[in-house]
């Protein structure tokens, strides 16, 4: 009377026979001796690693039909592969993102012959004891290309990052090193490669480790002395990403360490992705030859974005969080933090947190003052740009007109109540804000600050207009 395992096992090999060619079927599956069943877990052993290998990456969809289909929604497939030792060796083959193609990572066909007696190399992702070949791909997912917004800024980096998702290796970008400031989003660039390197190749191998990770397990892999599966490891990778490479500078070891890796993976056509806070040319204590490596493929730079994209990145993240806020409120945001978008964006955290907490609606004063407690030197002083802004949106013209040679009266006296506010609130020079007022010099900007003194005494209308401008202007 045969068990219960083995009649699941049958009518699997039922269905999968009708399904593929009788010569497969006798190759790859006849081989196959199930061997227990429990609760949703049917337990099979295959011949060999290679085995198990071919059935991942050529049958899993057909397989997880079938267990499905017999073993009801919640079945699995756990492989028991004969190792030399006759130590029986399960894994799972349900892989969370990363998908199955993961499977590679437990004996790549360089390790087997140095190492005979080891069932598989060691993974420094796994704390030692516990037993878990699965390589979490350690991708970010909400950090992908659809949040992440072009502008001038970025737009050579993103282009690149895109290029290199279509072709893994396969163009001349290799290594891309993603350099910039902090909060100008290098992280969620290289995830967003990433993930889409994972989306178009689900076989691809991606890893994407902090150097701070890197340089730890690599003193444990000393320590545990498994520095050769640490390197073994790290070289089976089709994508490489490593985070804030400069913090690689003084450490000899870890270094020439990830010199080989690095020399092992390029020459093998494999991705490297890195970033770092600055342009390779600035990272000091960096070993020449892998300096020279990091310049090899593209060096892409973030730039702080612009004000349009500023106001993008705010509307994505408006949209994404599902609220809505006044134009004047974005605009507000985006004028007033200029540097660094991960500021921008805590900016906005803080003051949805202020009004849904307080039960207040945003309102442009509610951010004034948040702002304030946020950015303490760029709020206390308003740009130029937001000066002019305020006062071309009051008087209803163009920005291009203010600044542009016309002397009509009205865009006269706009653009000297421009100046006027702009040498009362901020610290720039006299000719600084001719410059920005259309290309006027610093006799000009005095001339017409005396003009709008002059004004406010003796026309009622006029200083109603300026008083308004300034409530609008002035940060509390």
């Amino acid at each position: 009377m045969s068990q219960l395992h083995e009649q699941k096992w049958e009518a699997c090999l039922k269905v999968i026979k009708d399904i593929i060619p009788l010569q497969a079927f006798k190759t790859w599956f006849s081989p196959i001796v199930p061997v227990k069943l429990e609760g949703d877990v049917l337990t099979i052993q295959v011949p060999s690693h290679f085995f198990y290998e071919w059935l991942e990456e050529h049958y899993i969809g057909l397989l997880k039909k079938v267990i499905k289909k017999e073993l009801g929604p919640n079945g699995r497939l756990e492989y028991s592969i004969i190792m030399e030792r006759n130590t029986p060796n399960s894994t799972p083959y349900t892989v969370k993102i990363p998908t199955s193609g993961r499977t590679s990572l437990k004996n790549s066909p360089v390790s087997v012959p140095l190492m005979v007696g080891e069932d598989h190399i060691r993974n420094p992702f796994v704390i030692p004891g516990l037993k878990k070949i699965d390589v979490n791909s350690n991708l970010n997912p909400s950090y992908s290309f659809e949040n992440f917004v072009e502008g001038d800024c970025n737009r050579l980096a993103r282009s690149a990052g895109y290029a290199v998702a279509n072709k893994p290796g396969g163009t001349a970008f290799n290594p891309l090193l993603i350099y910039g400031g902090v909060g100008l989003g290098k992280t969620h660039l290289v995830n967003a490669i990433g993930i889409e390197i994972k989306n178009k190749f689900p076989n691809k191998t991606v890893l994407y480790v902090s150097s701070e990770k890197f340089v730890h397990q690599f003193i444990d892999s000393i320590k545990n002395n498994t520095s050769n599966d640490f390197v073994h490891f790290y070289q089976m990778m089709d994508v490489l990403i490593i985070d804030d490479v400069q913090f690689f500078s003084g450490k000899e070891k870890t270094q020439d360490v990830f010199f080989h890796i690095f020399n092992h993976l390029h020459q093998n056509g494999k991705q490297i992705i890195l970033t770092s806070d600055k342009a390779p040319v600035d990272i000091q204590g960096m070993e020449q030859r892998l300096l020279s490596r990091m310049k090899w493929g593209l060096s892409a730079d973030l730039q702080a974005p612009e004000l349009e994209t500023r106001i993008a990145i705010l509307e994505k993240k408006m949209y994404g969080n599902g609220i809505e806020l006044s134009k004047e409120v974005v605009e507000y945001l985006a004028y007033s933090i200029n540097t660094n978008v991960r500021e921008i964006e805590g900016a906005l955290n803080s003051l949805i947190a202020q009004a849904s907490l307080n039960k207040k609606a945003i309102t442009l004063d509610l951010a004034k003052q948040m702002i304030d407690k946020f950015v303490k030197n760029t709020a206390r002083e308003v740009s130029i740009e937001y000066i002019q802004k305020v006062v071309c949106d009051y008087f209803d013209i163009e920005i291009e007109i203010l600044k542009s040679k016309t002397r009509k009266r009205e865009i006269v006296q706009a653009r000297q109540i421009a100046m006027f506010f702009s040498k009362k609130m901020t610290k720039s020079s006299l000719a600084n804000i001719g410059a920005h007022c259309g290309g006027k010099d610093h006799a000009t900007v005095l001339h017409a600050c005396r003009t709008v003194n002059n004004l406010s005494e003796t026309d009622k209308q006029f200083k109603a207009y300026l008083t308004d401008l300034e409530k609008k202007l002035s940060i509390q």
